[in-house]
């Protein structure tokens, strides 16, 4: 009697860890749940708190599976996915391993930091830790070398855990530009270019990015720049012209709008405007640091994305009529 009770005890045992052996390998979900594991939780409470974010899991088993595999004091608290087809193991795995649920963040080149700011406060995964301080608050929590933000941070896309502060987005994006900067600078050719400073390398950068319609043909729209900043004649570029306006501009350059003088109007003022215009991309700070060799002093477009490149200003001018007029 004795021998057939324990047979039977047994029997149940093994069945009892198939059956919890097989549970730990059957999918979770059809669906993808998000849950948060609080700081400080303990394999308990971060099961109760994953069955309570509606994850359909017995958090009893799921604690009790995490002690056994020795991963119980190994969890780490965090925004995270329970994937359609995840099993029990898996998700144990994905939390000590700390697979943080993730999004994506594009900074585009030729974004002003305007558009920058109001594309992180519309993003919903984002916590809008700076939404109510100034550009310049922002700026100096993440240095003290520049006065203005525009055109400092690098674009990219970018991958963050849902719930990270706005200011770790910047920061990252901050120390981007920092790091392509530098290696740009390092890299550059300096017999080239009157540029003598990274600054100056970046605020030349913005411009090629906003008046390059066709990549290839940036290095030459560079080189008519340089040329320009060489001679000392006035780089007359619309974009810097539109960017000194701000609100003002509604789509179209006037002349008077030409003629108004601000410090970013580069028709009426000499040399580089005081600050980048916009966001820019390693391509075009290569360029800006690397320019063509080339006695072109003018461009316009041809109304296909490419540029009509001319070393004298008859030559413009029939390019002009030819193209625009």
């Amino acid at each position: 009697m004795i021998k057939k009770l324990v047979s039977l005890v047994f029997v149940a045992i093994v069945a009892a860890c198939a059956g919890f052996y097989s549970w730990s390998m059957q999918p979770i979900s059809e669906s993808t749940i998000e849950f948060t594991i609080k700081p400080g939780s303990s394999v308990r409470s971060s099961a109760q708190q994953i069955a309570n974010a509606g994850v359909p899991i017995n958090p009893v088993m799921l604690e009790l599976l995490a002690r056994l595999h020795g991963q119980a004091n190994k969890f780490k608290a965090g925004p995270y996915e329970a994937e359609a087809g995840i099993t029990p193991v898996g998700l144990i795995s994905k939390i000590v391993r700390g697979e943080f649920s993730q999004f994506s963040f594009a900074l585009i080149e030729g974004w002003t930091f305007k558009q920058m700011r109001q594309a992180l406060l519309q993003n919903p995964y984002v916590k809008h830790d700076a939404a109510k301080l100034s550009d310049q608050e922002i700026l100096a929590k993440l240095t003290t070398d520049f006065t203005q933000p525009e055109g400092l941070f690098f674009p990219d896309t970018y991958l963050f855990p849902k719930g990270v502060s706005d200011m770790d987005v910047y920061k990252r994006a901050f120390d981007q530009l920092q790091q392509h900067l530098l290696t740009a600078w390092q890299q550059r050719d300096a017999g080239a270019s009157p540029i003598k400073t990274p600054y100056e390398a970046l605020i030349l950068a913005s411009i090629v990015e906003k008046e390059t319609g066709r990549a290839s043909d940036r290095e030459m729209i560079a080189g008519v720049f340089v040329n320009r900043l060489r001679l000392g004649m006035l780089l007359q570029t619309d974009p810097t012209v539109i960017y000194g306006m701000g609100d003002q501009y509604q789509g179209k350059i006037r002349k008077r709008d030409l003629q108004q003088d601000t410090p970013y109007n580069t028709y009426t003022r000499a040399g580089l405007p005081p600050t980048p215009i916009a966001l820019v991309g390693m391509d075009a700070l290569k360029a800006a640091l690397n320019p063509a060799h080339t006695d072109a002093l003018y461009f316009v477009a041809r109304g296909d994305g490419s540029s009509q490149f001319s070393s004298n200003l008859d030559d413009h001018n029939r390019a002009v009529n030819h193209f625009i007029r």
